[in-house]
C-alpha cells in the first residue's frame, strides 16, 4: 500500500528547485503534495508582512487535507510565526517550520555545546520566531548575505550556480562556528538549504537538520507502519 503523501504548503515563487530543495518531490521518500498560495512573496513571508495571507494558507492546508496528505509543513521557515493559527485551524498535524526542531534538537547535546541556525535573512529572523517555536532564548544566528549568490537567486531571478551557493553556504557556517565554538550542531532555517546539508555535515562534521528531517519526521508520526504480524 502507498504511504500517505506529505502536505506541503508553497510561497509563491518561480526560482529552481533541485533535489533536495522542499519543493522537488525528488526530495522525499514518500509521496508529496503541494499547494502554492498566491501573492506569498519569499520578501513578504521574511518581513512578516504574510499576517493577511493566513486565510489563503490555512485555505491551502484544508485543500491539501481533501487530497489526503496525513500533515503539513511549508516551504519557508518564517512561517513558524503561523505555527500555532495553523495549528488550531488545520485538521491534520502542521509543522511549519524546521526552526521547530531546534529544541529538541538541543537536548541531544551535552550541555556545553549548543544549536547554531543559519537563516536566510538573520535581520529578519527575530526572538518572536523563536519564541513561535517553544524557546524562551534566541541560540546563535548566522545569515545569508545579502547580494550573495542564495537572495540572488531567490529574489534577483539570477541562475542557479551550485558551486557559488555551496560556497557562500559554507562560508557562513564556517563563520558562524569562529564565532560561536561551542556549536555542536546546525538547524538550516530557509527551505532551500537541504542540497547542501550533506556537505555541510561533511565540512564542519556537525549533524545538520533542515527541513526535510523535519518532514520525514512528521510523515513517519502520521503514517505509523502496521504491525507486524505475530509468528505461530
Amino acid at each position: 500500500m502507498m504511504a500517505a503523501p506529505l502536505g506541503i504548503i508553497m510561497l509563491d515563487t518561480t526560482f529552481p528547485r533541485p533535489p533536495g530543495d522542499v519543493g522537488n518531490p525528488a526530495s522525499w521518500p514518500f509521496p508529496v503534495l503541494y499547494r502554492t498560495v498566491s501573492g506569498a512573496t519569499a520578501r513578504r513571508v521574511v518581513s512578516g508582512q504574510d499576517g493577511p495571507l493566513l486565510d489563503a494558507f490555512v485555505a491551502a492546508g484544508e485543500d491539501l487535507h481533501r487530497a489526503g496528505a496525513c500533515a503539513v509543513t511549508t516551504s519557508c521557515g518564517f512561517l513558524v510565526l503561523r505555527q500555532q493559527a495553523l495549528a488550531a485551524r488545520l485538521p491534520l498535524p502542521v509543522a511549519t517550520s524546521s526552526l521547530l526542531q531546534v529544541a529538541a534538537v538541543a537536548a541531544t547535546l551535552p550541555l556545553c555545546r549548543q544549536v547554531g541556525v543559519i537563516t536566510y535573512d538573520a535581520s529578519a529572523l527575530t526572538a518572536a520566531h523563536f519564541a513561535a517555536a517553544g524557546l524562551t532564548a534566541v541560540p546563535p544566528v548566522a545569515g545569508l548575505p545579502r547580494g550573495g549568490a542564495f537572495h540572488g537567486m531567490i529574489e534577483g531571478g539570477q541562475p542557479y550556480d551550485r558551486a557559488a551557493l555551496g560556497a557562500e553556504l559554507r562560508a557562513v557556517a564556517r563563520g558562524l562556528i569562529a564565532r560561536v565554538p561551542d556549536i555542536g550542531a546546525l538547524v538550516l532555517e530557509c527551505t532551500n538549504l537541504p542540497p547542501f546539508s550533506a556537505l555541510l555535515a561533511e565540512d564542519t562534521g556537525l549533524p545538520v537538520y533542515d527541513i526535510l528531517t523535519l518532514g520525514r519526521w512528521l510523515h513517519a508520526a502520521a503514517t505509523p507502519p502496521a504491525p507486524a504480524a505475530e509468528g505461530n
